[in-house]
C-alpha cells in the first residue's frame, strides 16, 4: 500500500528546504540560480499537503547573506524555523535579533568554494561562541572529501554542527571514503548531528551511507529533510518521494519518530 498522509503512522519534521524568488538579489558565484519562484506559501502547501507541521528553510547559497526574504517569513509562521548566511564579522546585536525572529542556526555554504575560510581564525572563533551562546548550531554543506579539513576545528569548538546531505562522500568510495569517515568521528565530540537529505544529490547509494550513520549516532543524533524544491531535479524528485526515502533509509518506525523529536529540539521548537 502506497504512503500517504492518512495512512503514515509517524511523524515528519522537515529540517531542509529553500524559498525564494527569482527577482531577489543573487550573490555572485552561485551554483543555482532560480529562473521560477518559490515562495512561502507554495512550501506550506505542500507541507499541509502531507501532513507536516514543522519545517526548517535553509538560506540558499544563491541569495548569498541576503536573508530577508525568510525572515519576513519565519515572523509570519510560528511553524517554521530557519537557518542563515552571514559573514563572520557579522554584529552580535543582528543575530541576537535574528534569534527571536526565529533563526536557529548558521548555514556555512562552503561547496564549490576554491578556497575555504580560516574557521581556525579568531573572527570565525568569535562567530562560533556567539552562536554557542545562542544555542544555534552551524549548518556545513561541503564537499565530502573536504571535510577532513574543517570538521576537526568545528567539532573542537561549542556550537552544535549539522552535517547535510550525507556529508556527500566521494561517489566512488561511498561509505569507506576518509570524508565519510571523518564525519562519522564527529559524532564523537557529542554535539554534532547528522542530515539524512539530498539522497538524489549523491552519486552513491544512500542506504549504506545511512545505516552508518544509524550505528555510529542513533536516530537521537540524525534529522531528516525534503530539499523542496529540489533544484535540478525538480522533473524527477517530488516530496512524498523525499518521505519515501526516509522510510527506505531508517525502516523502524520508532526511530523516524525519534528522528522528528530529535529535530523538534534541535531546532527550538519545543
Amino acid at each position: 500500500m502506497a504512503l500517504t498522509p492518512a495512512n503514515r503512522d509517524f511523524a515528519l519534521v522537515d529540517t531542509h528546504a529553500h524559498i525564494f524568488r527569482a527577482d531577489l538579489p543573487m550573490a555572485p558565484g552561485g551554483l543555482h540560480l532560480p529562473t521560477h519562484d518559490f515562495e512561502t506559501a507554495d512550501y506550506l502547501a505542500i507541507l499541509d499537503a502531507h501532513g507536516v507541521e514543522n519545517a526548517v528553510i535553509a538560506a540558499p547559497s544563491f541569495l548569498g547573506t541576503y536573508n530577508d526574504y525568510m525572515i519576513k517569513a519565519l515572523k509570519r509562521e510560528p511553524r517554521l524555523r530557519g537557518t542563515v548566511i552571514v559573514e563572520p564579522g557579522i554584529d552580535p546585536y543582528i543575530l541576537k535579533a535574528m534569534d527571536g525572529d526565529g533563526v536557529v542556526g548558521v548555514r556555512l555554504s562552503f561547496r564549490g568554494r576554491k578556497q575555504l575560510p580560516d574557521v581556525a581564525g579568531a573572527e570565525f572563533q568569535r562567530l562560533l561562541w556567539r552562536l554557542a551562546d545562542l544555542d544555534w548550531h552551524v549548518h556545513l554543506h561541503i564537499e565530502g572529501q573536504r571535510l577532513p579539513e574543517v570538521l576537526p576545528v568545528l567539532t573542537r569548538s561549542p556550537v552544535k554542527l549539522v552535517v547535510d546531505h550525507f556529508g556527500r562522500p566521494d561517489p566512488e568510495t561511498g561509505a569507506e571514503s576518509e570524508g565519510f569517515r571523518a564525519y562519522l568521528r564527529a559524532f564523537d565530540s557529542g554535539r554534532t548531528w547528522g542530515k539524512l537529505s539530498g539522497g538524489f544529490r549523491i552519486v552513491c547509494d544512500p542506504q549504506p551511507l545511512a545505516d552508518r550513520l544509524m550505528a555510529v549516532a542513533g536516530p537521537e543524533r540524525l534529522v531528516w529533510g525534503s530539499d523542496c524544491p529540489f533544484t535540478d531535479f525538480e522533473k524527477t524528485v517530488t516530496y512524498q518521494s523525499t518521505i519515501d526515502s526516509l522510510v527506505q533509509w531508517v525502516p523502524s518506525r520508532d526511530d523516524r519518530n525519534i528522528i522528528a523529536q530529535t529535530s523538534l529540539k534541535l531546532y527550538k521548537f519545543k
